[in-house]
Protein backbone atom coordinates (compact mmCIF):
# COMPACT_ATOMS: atom_id res chain seq x y z
CA UNK A 1 0.00 0.00 0.00
CA UNK A 2 3.15 2.61 0.57
CA UNK A 3 3.61 3.55 -3.12
CA UNK A 4 -0.35 3.82 -3.92
CA UNK A 5 -1.49 7.37 -5.37
CA UNK A 6 -5.21 8.23 -5.48
CA UNK A 7 -6.50 10.33 -8.65
CA UNK A 8 -5.96 13.42 -6.73
CA UNK A 9 -4.35 14.81 -3.52
CA UNK A 10 -7.09 16.66 -0.88
CA UNK A 11 -4.82 19.30 1.23
CA UNK A 12 -7.60 20.61 3.79
CA UNK A 13 -7.10 23.74 5.53
CA UNK A 14 -3.39 24.47 5.84
CA UNK A 15 -4.14 28.54 6.54
CA UNK A 16 -2.08 30.20 8.75
CA UNK A 17 -5.08 31.12 10.87
CA UNK A 18 -5.67 27.27 11.48
CA UNK A 19 -1.64 26.13 11.83
CA UNK A 20 -0.40 29.22 13.71
CA UNK A 21 -4.07 30.14 16.00
CA UNK A 22 -2.79 28.59 19.36
CA UNK A 23 0.87 28.53 18.62
CA UNK A 24 2.23 26.12 15.82
CA UNK A 25 -0.15 22.98 15.41
CA UNK A 26 0.57 19.66 16.14
CA UNK A 27 3.27 18.26 15.02
CA UNK A 28 3.19 20.98 12.32
CA UNK A 29 7.11 19.97 11.12
CA UNK A 30 6.18 16.31 10.59
CA UNK A 31 3.15 17.46 9.13
CA UNK A 32 4.43 19.86 6.54
CA UNK A 33 7.37 17.24 5.49
CA UNK A 34 4.65 14.37 4.48
CA UNK A 35 2.41 16.87 2.87
CA UNK A 36 4.98 18.78 0.86
CA UNK A 37 6.68 14.63 0.51
CA UNK A 38 3.06 13.76 -0.98
CA UNK A 39 2.48 17.23 -2.51
CA UNK A 40 5.82 16.29 -5.18
CA UNK A 41 4.79 12.73 -5.74
CA UNK A 42 1.43 13.61 -7.24
CA UNK A 43 2.64 16.23 -9.13
CA UNK A 44 5.86 14.32 -10.70
CA UNK A 45 3.01 12.11 -11.26
CA UNK A 46 0.72 14.78 -12.74
CA UNK A 47 -1.84 13.90 -10.51
CA UNK A 48 -4.22 17.10 -9.54
CA UNK A 49 -2.87 18.61 -6.31
CA UNK A 50 -6.10 20.57 -4.70
CA UNK A 51 -5.69 22.99 -1.59
CA UNK A 52 -9.04 23.78 0.08
CA UNK A 53 -9.28 26.94 2.22
CA UNK A 54 -11.87 27.69 4.70
CA UNK A 55 -13.15 31.18 5.25
CA UNK A 56 -14.74 32.02 8.08
CA UNK A 57 -15.10 35.33 10.43
CA UNK A 58 -11.65 34.25 11.80
CA UNK A 59 -10.39 33.24 8.33
CA UNK A 60 -11.54 36.48 6.03
CA UNK A 61 -10.83 35.65 2.89
CA UNK A 62 -7.44 37.09 1.28
CA UNK A 63 -6.11 37.63 4.88
CA UNK A 64 -2.89 36.58 6.04
CA UNK A 65 -4.66 34.19 8.73
CA UNK A 66 -6.53 32.83 5.15
CA UNK A 67 -3.36 32.32 3.27
CA UNK A 68 -2.25 28.94 2.81
CA UNK A 69 0.90 28.28 4.97
CA UNK A 70 4.32 29.07 3.17
CA UNK A 71 5.72 25.86 3.98
CA UNK A 72 3.63 23.90 1.41
CA UNK A 73 4.69 23.87 -2.36
CA UNK A 74 1.43 25.61 -3.38
CA UNK A 75 3.19 26.39 -6.34
CA UNK A 76 2.58 22.65 -7.30
CA UNK A 77 -1.47 23.37 -6.45
CA UNK A 78 -3.75 22.39 -9.80
CA UNK A 79 -6.64 23.52 -7.97
CA UNK A 80 -7.51 25.60 -5.00
CA UNK A 81 -11.38 25.55 -3.77
CA UNK A 82 -12.84 27.77 -1.08
CA UNK A 83 -15.26 26.78 1.49
CA UNK A 84 -17.01 28.66 4.29
CA UNK A 85 -18.33 25.03 6.04
CA UNK A 86 -16.20 22.34 7.66
CA UNK A 87 -17.14 19.63 4.67
CA UNK A 88 -14.92 20.60 1.26
CA UNK A 89 -17.95 19.22 -0.18
CA UNK A 90 -20.89 21.20 1.32
CA UNK A 91 -21.50 23.77 -0.91
CA UNK A 92 -18.50 24.57 -2.74
CA UNK A 93 -17.62 23.29 -6.73
CA UNK A 94 -15.48 20.61 -5.40
CA UNK A 95 -17.70 17.46 -6.37
CA UNK A 96 -17.75 19.15 -10.04
CA UNK A 97 -14.40 19.86 -10.10
CA UNK A 98 -13.74 15.76 -9.19
CA UNK A 99 -16.53 14.51 -11.28
CA UNK A 100 -15.08 17.14 -14.28
CA UNK A 101 -11.38 15.25 -13.88
CA UNK A 102 -12.81 11.87 -13.60
CA UNK A 103 -11.81 11.63 -10.53
CA UNK A 104 -12.97 8.52 -7.82
CA UNK A 105 -10.06 8.70 -5.39
CA UNK A 106 -8.48 11.22 -2.95
CA UNK A 107 -5.52 10.90 -0.63
CA UNK A 108 -6.54 13.61 2.40
CA UNK A 109 -4.30 15.13 4.36
CA UNK A 110 -4.57 18.56 6.13
CA UNK A 111 -6.07 20.38 9.61
CA UNK A 112 -8.25 20.38 11.85
CA UNK A 113 -8.67 16.57 12.57
CA UNK A 114 -11.71 16.45 14.37
CA UNK A 115 -13.63 19.45 12.25
CA UNK A 116 -12.84 19.73 8.63
CA UNK A 117 -10.83 16.71 7.92
CA UNK A 118 -13.25 14.69 9.85
CA UNK A 119 -16.53 16.25 7.48
CA UNK A 120 -14.84 16.02 4.14
CA UNK A 121 -14.13 12.15 4.70
CA UNK A 122 -17.19 11.81 5.93
CA UNK A 123 -18.47 13.30 3.01
CA UNK A 124 -16.15 11.86 0.14
CA UNK A 125 -16.99 8.27 1.60
CA UNK A 126 -20.96 9.18 1.39
CA UNK A 127 -20.42 10.56 -2.14
CA UNK A 128 -18.55 7.41 -2.99
CA UNK A 129 -15.22 8.27 -2.83
CA UNK A 130 -12.07 5.89 -2.69
CA UNK A 131 -10.55 8.11 0.39
CA UNK A 132 -7.02 6.99 1.24
CA UNK A 133 -4.04 8.41 4.06
CA UNK A 134 -0.90 8.58 5.63
CA UNK A 135 -0.78 8.46 9.28
CA UNK A 136 0.01 11.10 10.93
CA UNK A 137 -1.33 13.21 7.97
CA UNK A 138 -3.94 15.68 9.66
CA UNK A 139 -3.03 17.54 12.94
CA UNK A 140 -5.01 19.30 15.22
CA UNK A 141 -4.72 22.50 18.02
CA UNK A 142 -7.91 21.08 20.13
CA UNK A 143 -7.08 20.09 22.99
CA UNK A 144 -10.20 20.19 25.69
CA UNK A 145 -10.58 16.84 26.28
CA UNK A 146 -7.83 14.90 24.61
CA UNK A 147 -4.15 15.52 24.15
CA UNK A 148 -4.12 16.60 20.20
CA UNK A 149 -2.33 13.56 19.42
CA UNK A 150 -4.98 11.24 21.28
CA UNK A 151 -7.35 12.92 18.69
CA UNK A 152 -5.51 12.12 16.07
CA UNK A 153 -5.06 8.46 16.65
CA UNK A 154 -8.83 8.65 17.90
CA UNK A 155 -9.81 9.64 14.12
CA UNK A 156 -7.66 7.85 12.72
CA UNK A 157 -9.15 4.62 14.64
CA UNK A 158 -12.49 5.47 13.28
CA UNK A 159 -11.57 6.27 9.58
CA UNK A 160 -9.47 2.81 9.41
CA UNK A 161 -10.93 0.54 7.13
CA UNK A 162 -13.86 1.80 7.62
CA UNK A 163 -13.70 5.42 5.73
CA UNK A 164 -10.38 5.01 4.40
CA UNK A 165 -6.80 2.84 3.98
CA UNK A 166 -4.18 3.61 5.42
CA UNK A 167 -0.99 4.07 3.46
CA UNK A 168 1.58 2.78 5.59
Amino acid sequence: MKNILADALLIIDMQNGVCFEKGKIYHYDYLVHLINTRIDKYYEQHKPVIFIRHESDTLPKNTEAWQIINDLAQEKGTFFVDKQYSSAFYRTELKSLLDEQNIRSLEICGAETPFCVEASVQSAHLLGYQLFMKRGATSTNLQKYMTAEDTVKHYEDIWDKRFLTFLD
